[in-house]
């Protein structure tokens, strides 16, 4: 199945960095896509970056320029660099990892990481 388990989030300064991890039991391969979610106190989870099994990106309007998704095939791993960081970027950060089967999408989630900025 997908066990995902995320780190590195913690508490940061204004224009400071952070990386956060996110270990995926068994191969990544099986996986479409993989993300980074974000979801702050009061507001609806949001996407902030996804990575295909082909390398493809796409990123949240707010974090362009700043954070960078990758991957690391032999390590089962997707990461999430996040640069310049913004007080509005404080949030419980959930690693995703997606599927499609027989025409059938699954989503597995992580437990989330919780990302605070101090201005």
């Amino acid at each position: 199945q997908g066990q995902l388990v995320e780190s590195g989030g913690g508490l940061v300064q204004a224009g400071g960095s952070l990386r956060l991890s996110c270990a995926v039991s068994g191969s990544i391969f099986r996986f479409n896509a993989l993300g980074w979610y974000r979801q702050a106190p009061g507001k609806q989870r949001e996407l902030v970056a996804t990575v295909t099994g082909a390398g493809g990106t796409n990123y949240a309007d707010s974090v362009k320029g700043r954070f960078t998704i990758s991957r690391d095939n032999t390590k089962n791993t997707v990461y999430l660099q996040m640069n310049s960081l913004k007080p509005e970027d404080t949030a419980v950060y959930y690693c995703n990892a997606a599927r499609v089967v027989a025409g059938t999408g699954f989503n597995y989630w992580g437990q989330g990481t919780q990302v605070t900025v101090s201005s």
